[in-house]
C-alpha cells in the first residue's frame, strides 16, 4: 500500500509539473503575441500596393481551396464524423495561414527584410494576416448564427465594443503618457507593467467570450503606439526575456506532446494530414511564385518569395497546440504537424538563401560611376546620408562646395537614416517639397535644411529628400541600393565620432561606424566620410574658403583631387595641392599609377585656365621620406585650412606612411585621414575622406 501510495505522489507531482509548464509555456508565448501586435505596423496593410493586397488574399484562398477539393476527395466514398470533419476544417484553415511574424523572422534571419523582395513579403503577410483573422471571425459568426441568432449578435456587439475600447479609450490613454513623458526620458514603470496586465486582461476577456486568447492579446499589441517612446520600451524590457526564456519553453512543451505511437495506430488520419500538409503548401507556394512572376519579378526571386510566403513556425504550432488542447484535433495529427513545421522551418531559409543573394546580383554589373569619369557637363549626383540633426550643416556646407553650375548642375538625394525600433517591418518614405509634417520625429526639420539649400541655389540644385527606418545591420543596404537606383556618382557619410564646442570628443556610435565600413565595401560608387571636428562655420556667401588636399598617388588621391579640382571653379574657394614626395620618387622609375598621377597633376601644376576661369590654385611639394614625418606634415597644414580633402588609400604601402598603419585607429579613413580624426591632433579643420569607386575587376569582399 505504501508502494502504491508512493507512485501516486510521484504521478501527480509529474503532472503537476507538466501543468506547471504548459502554464508558464502558454502565458509567455500570449506576451510573445502581444509583443507581435506591438510590432506589427497595422498601417502597412491598408496601405498596401495593389500587387500586395492580391498576393496577401491568394496566398490565403488558394490553400483553402485546395484544402476543400482534398476534403470532398477523401469524403467521396464514405461518410465521416462531425469530429474528423471539424479537425479536417481547422487544419486546412492552419496550414492557409500566412504569419506576419514568422515571415519577419525569416526575412531578418537571412538578412534581407528591408530588400525589395523583404517589403513586398511583410506588405503581403500583413495583408494575409489580417484576412486570416477576418475570415476566422466570419466562419465564426456563422456557425454561432447557425446555433442561435441572437448569440451571434451579442458576439458582434461584444467584439466591436472591445474595439473600440482598445483603441478609442487606451490607445489615446497610451499617447497621453507618451505626450506626459519629457523627450529622452524613459517612460515610467508603472505605465509598463499596468500595459502588460491590461495586455493579459485582454487575453482572458477574450478567452471569456469564448474566443482565442491570443486574438485579445494581438489586438491590444496593435492598439500601442509602435515605434520610440512607448513601443521600444515595451520590445527592449521584454523581447529577449519572452523569445529567450517563455517561447523556448512554449516550443518545447509542445514537441513533448508529439506522439509518434498514435501516428503508427492511427494511419487514415496520419494520410490525409500528409497529403493535406503538402498540397496546400504546394498551393500556396505556387499561387505567391507565379503572382510574383507575372508582376515583372525574375524567376529566381519569384522563387525565393513564394518559399518565404509558405513558410511556417511558433505561430502555427501555437495554433496546432491550442485545438490539440480543447481536443479540436487528434494527437496523430498534431504530430504530424509538429513534423511538418519542423521541415518547413529547416528548409526554406536554406532554399532562400540559395536561390536569393541580392547582394552579389546587385552589384555585380554596375558601371563606372566615380567623379572621374564624369562628363564636365554632367550632373553631379550625390547622395547625401545623414544621421542626427547635427550632420545636417556640414553636409551642406560641403555640398556648396562643389559650385554647381547651369551647364553642370547638382542632384542631392537626402537620406535620413533612422534605426528600426519596436518594429519588424522597414519604413521607407520619400518627402515632398511642400509637405509640412512628418510622422518620424525630428527627420523634417533636418529635410527642411536640404530644401532651403535647395531654394538658395535655385536652377542649380536639385534635392530629393528621403527617409528610411530599418534595423543598423542592414542600413548600408539602403544606401547602396538607392545610390545605384538614383545613379549617383558620390556618396557622403558623417563620421561617426562627434566633437563638442570646445574640441573635445562627445559621443561615439559603434552603429553609424559599421554602417560606414559596410558601404566603403559595397558601395556601386565613390564614397566620401566627412570628419567634422565641429571648427568654425562660415557662411555659404563668405567671400574665401580655404580648402587644402594632400596628394599621395594613387586611384583614391585621384577621385580627391578631381573633386578639389570641381570645388576650385568657385571663385570664393582658395586651393592648395600639397603632394607629399618621397625622396626615392624623383628617379626615372615609372609605373602606370605613377604615371596617371602625374596626369591629373599637369593642370594643376601649370594652372592654365583648363579647370575655368578664376580658378586660385596653388601647387605645393614636400619631401617625406617616413610617416613620422608625414604626420608632421599634417600637423603643420592642419590649421591652414577650413577644409582638408584626403584619399583613403586603405591596404596601400608607401614610403611615406611607412609605420603609421600600427597605430591606425580607423582602418576606414584610411592612414591619413585617421591622422586627422585623432584626439592627439589640435585642430577644428574639417576632413573628407574619400574612396574611389571599386571596380567588378577588382577583388572585394
Amino acid at each position: 500500500m505504501g508502494k502504491l501510495n508512493a507512485f501516486r505522489n510521484i504521478f501527480y507531482r509529474r503532472e503537476l509539473g507538466v501543468e506547471m509548464i504548459d502554464a508558464v509555456s502558454v502565458f509567455g508565448f500570449t506576451l510573445f503575441i502581444f509583443l507581435t501586435g506591438v510590432k506589427m505596423d497595422v498601417k502597412m496593410a491598408f496601405n498596401s500596393t495593389k500587387k500586395s493586397v492580391v498576393i496577401g488574399i491568394i496566398s490565403l484562398l488558394s490553400p483553402i481551396v485546395v484544402g476543400i477539393v482534398l476534403h470532398k476527395t477523401f469524403n467521396e466514398h464514405k461518410r465521416m464524423n462531425d469530429v474528423i470533419k471539424t479537425e479536417r476544417i481547422v487544419g486546412t484553415l492552419i496550414e492557409s495561414t500566412t504569419s506576419f511574424s514568422v515571415i519577419a523572422c525569416v526575412l531578418t534571419e537571412l538578412k534581407i527584410i528591408n530588400s525589395e523582395l523583404g517589403r513586398l513579403a511583410l506588405s503581403s503577410a500583413s495583408v494575409g494576416d489580417l484576412s486570416t483573422l477576418f475570415l476566422v471571425q466570419i466562419i465564426s459568426l456563422s456557425q454561432d448564427w447557425a446555433t442561435s441568432p441572437l448569440l451571434a449578435l451579442q458576439r458582434v456587439l461584444v467584439g466591436f465594443l472591445f474595439i473600440t475600447v482598445l483603441f478609442f479609450v487606451f490607445r489615446p490613454l497610451m499617447f497621453w503618457i507618451i505626450k506626459k513623458t519629457p523627450e529622452g526620458e524613459p517612460i515610467e514603470e508603472v505605465y509598463i507593467v499596468a500595459i502588460l496586465m491590461v495586455a493579459i486582461g485582454c487575453a482572458i476577456f477574450t478567452h471569456w467570450t469564448q474566443q482565442a486568447p491570443l486574438i485579445g492579446a494581438f489586438l491590444f499589441g496593435l492598439a500601442v503606439p509602435d515605434g520610440p517612446p512607448l513601443g521600444s520600451t515595451l520590445i527592449n524590457k521584454f523581447e529577449c526575456f519572452v523569445n529567450g526564456i517563455f517561447l523556448a519553453v512554449y516550443i518545447t512543451a509542445s514537441a513533448m506532446r508529439v506522439n509518434p505511437r498514435k501516428m503508427v495506430s492511427n494511419p487514415p488520419r496520419v494520410k490525409f494530414s500528409i497529403i493535406s500538409f503538402f498540397l496546400t503548401f504546394l498551393a500556396k507556394f505556387m499561387s505567391c511564385f507565379i503572382a510574383s512572376f507575372v508582376s515583372f519579378m525574375p524567376f529566381r526571386d519569384s522563387l525565393a518569395f513564394g518559399l518565404i510566403m509558405s513558410s511556417k513556425g511558433v505561430v502555427e504550432l501555437a495554433y496546432f497546440s491550442t485545438f490539440r488542447d480543447n481536443w479540436v484535433i487528434s494527437e496523430a495529427t498534431f504530430s504530424v504537424a509538429v513534423f511538418a513545421i519542423l521541415v518547413n522551418a529547416t528548409v526554406i531559409p536554406l532554399l532562400v538563401r540559395f536561390l536569393y543573394d541580392p547582394v552579389s546580383r546587385k552589384y555585380a554589373g554596375y558601371k563606372r560611376r566615380n567623379l572621374m569619369h564624369l562628363k564636365p557637363d554632367a550632373e553631379l549626383r550625390v547622395l547625401a546620408c545623414i544621421h542626427w540633426p547635427e550632420n545636417v550643416s556640414a553636409m551642406i556646407d560641403l555640398l556648396d562646395l562643389t559650385c554647381p553650375m547651369k551647364e553642370s548642375p547638382n542632384v542631392i538625394y537626402a537620406l535620413h537614416l533612422i534605426e528600426l525600433m519596436a518594429r519588424d517591418s522597414p519604413v521607407f518614405i520619400a518627402h515632398h517639397k511642400h509637405e509640412t509634417n512628418t510622422n518620424v520625429g525630428g527627420s523634417f526639420e533636418d529635410i527642411l535644411a536640404f530644401y532651403q539649400y535647395e531654394q538658395n541655389n535655385w536652377g542649380l540644385v536639385t534635392v530629393n529628400a528621403f527617409t528610411a527606418i530599418s534595423p543598423p545591420k542592414l542600413m548600408h543596404e539602403d544606401i547602396c541600393t538607392m545610390a545605384l537606383d538614383k545613379q549617383t556618382s558620390f556618396i557622403i557619410l558623417p563620421f561617426h565620432r562627434k566633437w563638442s564646442v570646445n574640441g573635445s570628443v562627445e559621443a561615439e556610435n559603434n552603429v553609424v561606424r559599421n554602417v560606414n565600413c559596410s558601404v566603403l565595401d559595397r558601395s556601386p560608387c565613390s564614397v566620401g566620410i566627412l570628419i567634422d571636428r565641429g571648427g568654425r562655420r562660415k557662411s555659404m556667401k563668405s567671400s574665401s574658403y580655404s580648402v587644402g588636399i594632400l596628394f599621395l598617388g594613387g586611384k583614391d588621391d585621384r577621385e580627391a583631387l578631381t573633386l578639389a579640382k570641381r570645388m576650385a571653379r568657385d571663385p570664393r574657394v582658395k586651393l592648395t595641392v600639397i603632394r607629399l614626395i618621397a625622396y626615392q620618387d624623383r628617379r626615372d622609375v615609372l609605373d602606370w599609377d605613377t604615371i596617371m598621377d602625374i596626369e591629373i597633376l599637369k593642370d594643376v601644376k601649370q594652372n592654365n585656365e583648363v579647370l575655368g576661369n578664376g580658378c586660385d590654385i596653388m601647387y605645393l611639394e614636400e619631401v617625406s621620406d617616413s610617416g613620422s614625418q608625414t604626420a608632421k606634415i599634417i600637423r603643420s597644414v592642419a590649421d591652414y585650412y577650413d577644409l582638408i580633402i584626403v584619399g583613403r588609400r586603405y591596404g596601400v604601402e608607401s614610403i611615406q606612411s611607412m609605420g603609421l598603419s600600427e597605430w591606425s585607429e580607423f582602418p576606414e579613413l584610411g592612414i591619413v585621414g585617421d591622422l586627422f580624426a585623432s584626439t592627439d591632433l589640435e585642430s577644428r579643420v574639417s576632413v573628407l575622406v574619400v574612396q574611389q569607386q571599386h571596380y567588378i575587376a577588382e577583388s572585394r569582399h
